[in-house]
């Protein structure tokens, strides 16, 4: 089960990755980071992309849950299972001129607050490839 440090150095391996973090989207704060940041501030980029984040998981319209009832509950007990709580957003695709911003949702026995933020070069990445592989990095991703 790879940490942060190794799950960051594994996003960087997919064709076009720029930079990547792992952010906590409640305070805003990076918990690891890698390659370049949009604008050259790993910190500022981590503040921004869990606003946008924060955003996204609070909209009762982007963030609507489903389950068993009109809770989200499932039979386990939660979202997810008895030992997991899902965040109610699993991705977020940003798209510009030159790059792409993929935020990925962390799913952890906790909050689930966190999430994997991976900054593709447009001529150079592949958006499809790298939300899957960044879905099974976020999987495994052990936090600690």
């Amino acid at each position: 089960m790879p940490g942060i440090d190794e799950s960051l150095l594994e996003a960087m391996r997919l064709p076009g990755a720029r930079g990547a973090s792992v952010v906590d989207w409640i305070s805003g704060l990076a918990l690891g980071a890698v390659g370049d940041a949009p604008g050259g501030d790993a910190e500022a980029t981590a503040a921004e992309t869990a606003e946008l984040a924060r955003l996204a998981t609070e909209s009762g319209v982007l963030a609507l849950t489903g389950g068993d009832d009109a809770t989200g509950e499932t039979a386990g007990g939660g979202p997810g299972g008895p030992s997991s709580k899902e965040p109610p957003v699993q991705d977020l695709i940003i798209t510009n001129a030159d790059s792409y911003h993929l935020l990925r949702f962390v799913t952890t026995t906790f909050d689930s607050t966190v999430f994997v933020h991976l900054w593709l070069d447009r001529s150079e990445g592949n958006l499809a490839l790298a939300r899957i592989r960044l879905a099974e990095m976020a999987d495994r991703l052990v936090l600690g």
